[in-house]
């Protein structure tokens, strides 16, 4: 990687520029952690259309700063030439086009494992919330159905369930640690197998699920892996099999999850993510045995702070042309 030159910068001010098309949760929080070491050009917050406002900045903008909503694509990469680094505030990058950052020389950098606790004690937490029915008692307690109705009906035991993990990467491993606490058995599936980890691997999601009782779903998005959890892994797991999902929405097919929530042909769900977000399927309203979440999981102070750190420290390595902090692969 070529050394990125800043003699371009204004004035006294010798803070390396970085570009932000958007606000994003960990800057808001973290300005000063940013803006103390570099120069922030805030896109959102310019009067000029985008197009302008990067055709101003095109030959000086060496590294952009983004987080999950940050669409980096070829036609954003063409109207900025000078750029050499990416790095987002996330664990997820399908909202980059990694191989034309690889054509030009770009290089990705994401949070690895900074997530991965806060993101697998939800993922835990989900998943004792469909199988004892938390918010759903919650609920019934709130509306007066206890004094009206009697006794709310009975939940599921965790311990001793088959866990199936989709992904044993950090996250996968974590909510592993976590179940085995619990006296789950985890079996799993994963691009490699892991010769690190004793747990049973399976080739396919589809026989994975039907040896779980439940399953979460804890890999990245691309293509190979959008949908899948299809209508065959559905009715693998069964009708007293729960999903649970804080990977991407798209991973499931969400059109053939609802129905078969709704006719009664799974057990339960926890989503923490959709597949159109903030859309969420009306249907998925009325069922108590659904916890419904707003893509919430990594939102903690703890973990945007962790996620400010590893951005900051990212984006000094690459303006001291040392490696990247957590580089994302090409693979």
């Amino acid at each position: 990687m070529a050394e990125p030159q800043i003699h371009h910068l204004n004035g006294n001010d010798r803070r390396p520029k970085v570009l932000m098309l958007n606000q994003s949760p960990t800057f808001a929080l973290f300005p000063s952690l940013f803006t103390q070491k570099f120069r922030i050009l805030k896109a959102w917050e310019s009067e000029q259309p985008l197009d302008q406002f990067l055709a101003k900045h095109a030959r000086s903008v060496h590294a952009l700063l983004g987080d999950r909503h940050t669409v980096v694509n070829a036609e954003l990469l063409q109207l900025l030439p000078a750029l050499r680094m990416v790095t987002v505030t996330c664990t997820g990058v399908n909202q980059i086009d990694l191989a034309e950052c690889r054509r030009r020389g770009i290089a990705v950098a994401n949070l690895g494992g900074a997530y991965s606790e806060d993101v697998a004690d939800f993922a835990v937490g989900l998943l004792i919330d469909v199988l004892r029915r938390v918010s759903a008692s919650d609920r019934y307690v709130r509306k007066g159905f206890w004094r009206s109705k009697g006794d709310f009906p009975l939940g599921f035991k965790l311990g001793g369930k088959r866990i199936g993990i989709v992904g044993m990467g950090k996250i996968g491993i974590e909510v592993a640690k976590r179940l085995q606490v619990f006296g789950c058995s985890i079996a799993y599936t994963s691009r490699n197998k892991k010769p690190s980890i004793s747990y049973p691997v399976y080739s396919t999601v589809q026989e994975l699920a039907e040896s779980s009782d439940a399953i979460i779903l804890c890999c990245g998005l691309n293509d190979q892996t959008r949908h899948i959890v299809n209508k065959k892994v559905l009715s693998a797991l069964g009708k007293e099999g729960v999903v649970i999902n804080i990977g991407r929405g798209a991973l499931i097919d969400e059109k053939e999850l609802v129905r078969c929530l709704v006719g009664g042909e799974i057990g339960g769900a926890g989503l923490d993510v959709f597949e159109n977000e903030p859309y969420v399927p009306k249907e998925l309203f009325a069922l108590d045995n659904v916890v419904l979440c707003p893509h919430r999981a990594v939102h903690t102070p703890e973990s945007f702070q962790a996620s400010a750190e590893i951005a900051i420290a990212n984006l000094e390595a690459f303006f001291s042309n040392r490696p990247l902090i957590t580089p994302v692969t090409n693979d």
